[in-house]
Parts: structure tokens; C-alpha cells; sequence
């Protein structure tokens, strides 16, 4: 052998020693994806505004190739505590030495992770906790409403899935910090190459407007940085990040909120509450983001509360006050209970389309209320689906939702789907070639594959249902969908949910099945079929996220777990 020749041999000994030993918290693998070709961003929750959650850029995975002998488990990526966050990506990002597929993960601890989508190495990580404090936790809620508190176990950071604007790198996210007497949530705008703050970054996030509900002082009402829990991904629409909130726990006083901020100077300049004389109404939808429309609208369900005018009270024949039903339902000053459609108006928002059950007060009383789910605008339409507690999805048409009648419900349609669905969950939607399908799987049921017909936009009764049961507790099946486009036997429907136990109030494992997406009969594969699959605990509220070749998964167990071609 020539001296050249020897010193190219030591020199690609030197490189595979290297990228060895280029991440110690993984086990990175030399294979296609160190020159990954696929560049895919998924930036928000559920990958777009509509939260579909299809990926159609996905040209490696396909349910030829994703079986247990040829897919599985290659590398996780550690983290400080737990993460309800989906993960994020962004393609092609010019960091470190060149340009790379860079994946973000948000813990409750808030710290942000930026490693390299491809091999696991860490770019950087940070904290975001404020200076002089700590993160809060479940003992922090724990109240005569709830205690002990289990919805979220133990800290309660970053819960909300970011937004990433690809085009400024930055990274928006809300971070909760307090000393134990003073609770306080911050609006963080990060670079995401540095995981430095931008200009203006953080601001504290506050509100208030006048109104006479629950929790009011002297005709006003106030955000309140403890109750108000930010479970729903943020979403980014004209230059403004919108910032939704529910409770902990229906912990009186709250309300259910939407702020937005200027993303560049994050100047506040959107203030909504959707019962400022009532109460409730918070907004929760199996942590999903917001809908936004083409137009800039926003599409939102909300939970149990007041609807229109306060209700009142009188004395059943038994001496106990009852709570009557509102004297105005159709009043917009209160919208719990109901689908919305939003439009920015000056610095509030304006119900320009709502939908409210005619049994509303009923679905209160006995909480089952609208808005669990994670509801979504179908691609290509104005059809917005919600669901109550009841069994019932609904699907409205956004610029005439129905509004409220004491008798009927004046829906698009109405799809019975499980009388004992609680809509924990979050479904997607896919596009194929031939068909539409909508994705659904409640907590104890089975997966759903339903048709959409384009002629008379609505969903069949024919639907195929897996022979898969599950899951079980009170905590459905997070769900996207990937594809090469509308390409023929290339759709995957992956679900995430927890193998047993009741995942709403603990810490469960985790499972994660891979189905073909025109026949979801056929499993292609599952992380228990091979025991270095297991992903650990499920992470309710985090879909996967499919982008490039892999399948990152969010987890309770100190992780996220990439799965992709072995």
C-alpha cells in the first residue's frame, strides 16, 4: 500500500471514529441519513395551521420498508424531566459547521434541546426558568378543587407545543417560573441556531378587560398566571403569535383566554376572554394548537362555563339553589361550550361564527363538555371538526357554524362515533390519490379510518375499524399521518398512546404503531414486536412527529426516541 494510500485509510478510520464519539447522548448511526436528502420543516403543532397533522413530504418511510426487520429504534435524545411539547423540525438549518436537519424539544422543566435531527448530536440547550426561581409544580395546584393534583405530574413548565418561524430562526414558547407565592408566565422569542433571546425577549405575560365574571375586582377581570394552564400549541398567523389558555383542573376563578403578540416586538396587541362575566370556558383540545384559516381567522372549541349571559340561580323543591339555564345563550359575551369562529378586530377578536350545543346545560352539568378534543379544519375546505364528551363529532361549516337553537343542533353534520369516547385525543386527516380519511381512536376503541366524500363534504358511515383495542384509561391515541405527497402505498398512520393504565392521571407506558393508511387493518409494525423498540413512558398531548426519514417521539421518561430505517 502507497503512503497516499494509507493516509486516506487513516483518515476514514479518523472520521468514523469521530462521528462515533461525536454525541454521548446517543448512539449515533453511519448510514443514509448522515447525508440526509429529504429537508422537511414541521414548525408548528400538527405541521400546519389546519393541525391535520399530515406530513405529504415524507419520501423514505413508506409501509414497504416500515416492518419490524427493517425499522425500529436507532438513537433517543436526552432530556432534563418530562416533555408534553411535540417535537419540532427544521430542514436544511445553517448551524454549527453547515446546514442541518435540527429537531427542538421542550421539557416542563423549560429547558429548549436543539439536536441534529440525523445523528443526535446537541447543538445547545438552555433554560428559560427566570432568574431566582423555580419551575412550578403539581403540588403547586393542588387545591380543594383538586388534591391532589394529577393532570400533570410534577413540574409544570413548557407544556404548550412552540411555533418556530423559519423564515426570522426563532422559536416562540411560554415558560413558567414562580417562588412558590408569586407565579408568573413568560413569552420567550429565541434564535434557534443560538438559543439566545431575541430583542424584547422575554415578556410577562398579562391581561386584563372589563367584566363582572368570576375572580373579577371592581368591573375588571385579570389573567391569572397560576390557574391559567397554557396546554395548547402556540400558533403564528400574520405576524402575530396567539397564545391560548384553559385551567388546572376547573380551578375556580378562571377563564378562557387568547393573547396574541407582535412576534417582532412582542408588543401585546391581542386581548380576548371568552366569558369575562361568566366563568370557565377554558380552552383545552387535547393540547392541538389553534386553527387558523387562510384569512387569518381562528378556529377554537371551548369547555364547560358560562353561556351567553350568566346563568341564575333558584330553589329546587328541596331548599338547594339550581342553577338555571342562561336568560341570553345566544349572547357572545359568554361562548363556553362552544365552537368559534375568531377575526382579529382591532386589539380583541370578534365571534364572527359560533356553534353551542341546544343541550348545553346538561353537557355542563355533567361534563361533557365540547372542545376535548384536538380539533382540526379540514385541507382544502371550511370545515371545521369538533367533539364533545358525548360521542359526538361535529363538523361545521366556519362561516355559518349553526349557532344556538333550544331544540336542535343546526350542524353541518353530526357523526356519532363511541358513546363512551371522551375525545382525549388527537386525530389527523390524509389525502391520498383515491380517498380522504379522517384518523380517529378515542380511549376505549379501537382506530378509526373515516371517509370524507368531497361532494357532500361529509363523513361516511362506512368506516374501517382496526382490530387493535385500546387505549384504555382516560387518555386516547395521539396520531399523525405521513406520505410522499398523494402517492399511491406510501401513507402511514402513526399512533401514540399508553399501553396500559390511566395515562390522564399517571405515568403509563408508552406504544407506538405504524399502520398502512388505505387499509388500517394491516399493521406494519409496532415498538413492542422487538424489545429495543419500547419508547418508555407515553407523553399524552405529544404527537409524533414525522419528518426526514425518522419518527421522533416525545416521551415521560426522559427522552425522545427517533425511530427510522435501521
Amino acid at each position: 500500500m502507497t503512503n497516499r494510500a494509507m493516509r486516506i485509510l487513516l483518515l476514514l478510520v479518523a472520521l468514523i471514529i469521530y462521528a462515533c464519539k461525536k454525541n454521548e447522548n446517543s448512539t449515533p448511526h453511519i448510514n443514509y441519513y448522515l447525508n440526509n436528502t429529504q429537508h422537511a420543516s414541521v414548525a408548528t403543532q400538527h405541521n400546519d395551521n389546519t393541525r391535520a397533522g399530515s406530513n405529504y413530504d415524507e419520501k423514505l418511510l413508506t409501509p414497504a420498508n416500515v416492518n419490524p426487520n427493517q425499522f425500529g429504534k436507532l438513537f433517543t435524545l436526552t432530556v432534563d424531566d418530562q416533555v408534553y411539547a411535540q417535537p419540532l423540525v427544521v430542514g436544511n438549518l445553517a448551524i454549527g459547521t453547515g446546514k442541518h436537519n435540527v429537531v427542538f424539544i421542550a421539557s416542563v422543566n423549560n429547558t429548549i434541546y436543539a439536536y441534529d435531527g440525523d445523528d443526535g448530536s446537541l447543538y445547545w440547550s438552555k433554560n428559560y426558568t427566570m432568574p431566582g426561581l423555580r419551575t412550578p409544580s403539581s403540588s403547586d395546584m393542588a387545591s380543594n378543587w383538586c388534591s391532589p393534583y394529577q393532570d400533570i405530574t410534577y413540574k409544570i413548565g413548557i407544556v404548550g407545543t412552540p411555533v418556530i418561524d423559519t423564515v426570522a430562526n426563532t422559536i416562540y414558547f411560554v415558560a413558567r417560573s414562580t417562588d412558590g407565592n408569586k407565579f408568573h408566565q413568560h413569552l420567550h422569542a429565541v434564535d434557534i441556531t443560538t438559543g439566545n433571546e431575541q430583542s424584547g425577549s422575554p415578556v410577562e405575560i398579562t391581561a386584563s378587560m372589563p367584566g363582572t365574571g368570576d375572580g373579577s375586582v371592581n368591573g375588571t377581570v385579570s389573567f391569572d398566571p397560576r390557574r391559567n394552564n397554557q396546554r395548547q400549541g402556540l400558533v403564528l398567523v400574520n405576524g402575530v403569535v396567539y397564545i391560548s389558555f384553559a385551567s388546572h383542573c376547573d380551578w375556580n376563578p378562571y377563564h378562557g383566554w387568547i393573547l396574541g403578540y407582535d412576534a417582532r416586538s412582542l408588543n401585546q396587541v391581542t386581548v380576548y376572554n371568552d366569558t369575562p362575566n361568566g366563568e370557565g370556558g377554558g380552552i383545552w383540545q387535547s393540547g392541538m394548537g389553534l386553527v387558523a384559516d387562510s384569512q387569518g381567522n381562528l378556529l377554537v372549541a371551548t369547555g364547560n362555563g358560562t353561556v351567553g349571559t350568566p346563568a341564575t340561580y333558584q330553589e329546587d323543591v328541596n331548599g338547594t339553589a339550581e342553577k338555571m339555564p342562561s336568560p341570553d345563550p345566544t349572547n357572545l359575551s359568554g361562548r363556553a361550550e362552544s365552537a368559534m369562529k375568531l377575526t382579529p378586530s382591532g386589539s380583541t377578536l370578534v365571534v364572527s361564527s359560533y356553534f353551542t350545543p341546544w343541550n348545553y346545560v346538561n353537557l355542563n352539568g355533567n361534563d361533557q363538555d365540547l372542545g376535548v378534543i384536538g380539533s382540526f379544519l379540514i385541507p382544502n375546505s371550511n370545515y371545521y371538526v369538533t367533539a364533545c364528551k358525548n360521542g359526538n363529532l361535529y363538523i361545521l361549516d366556519a362561516n355559518n357554524m349553526g349557532g344556538y337553537s333550544a331544540s336542535t343542533n343546526n350542524v353541518h353534520q353530526t357523526l356519532p362515533i363511541n358513546t363512551y369516547a371522551q375525545f382525549h385525543c388527537q386525530p389527523a386527516y390524509y389525502i391520498s390519490s383515491f380517498n380522504e380519511y379522517m384518523y380517529i381512536w378515542s380511549e376505549y376503541d379501537q382506530l378509526r379510518a373515516v371517509p370524507f366524500n368531497r361532494l357532500t363534504n361529509t363523513f361516511g358511515n362506512n368506516q374501517t375499524v382496526s382490530h387493535i383495542t385500546g387505549p384504555p384509561g382516560s387518555i386516547g391515541a395521539m396520531i399523525s399521518v405521513s406520505s410522499n405527497g398523494s402517492t399511491e402505498h406510501t401513507g402511514i398512520v402513526w399512533a401514540s398512546y399508553a399501553q396500559s393504565g390511566d395515562a390522564g392521571h399517571a405515568v403509563c407506558p408508552g406504544i407506538l404503531r405504524a399502520f398502512d393508511a388505505n387499509n388500517i387493518e394491516t399493521q406494519l409494525w409496532s415498538s413492542d414486536q422487538n424489545s429495543g423498540d419500547n419508547p418508555g413512558n407515553f407523553a399524552k398531548f405529544s404527537a409524533p412527529t414525522i419528518a426526514n426519514g425518522h419518527v421522533y417521539l416525545a416521551t415521560f421518561s426522559g427522552q425522545v426516541v427517533v425511530y427510522g430505517l435501521k
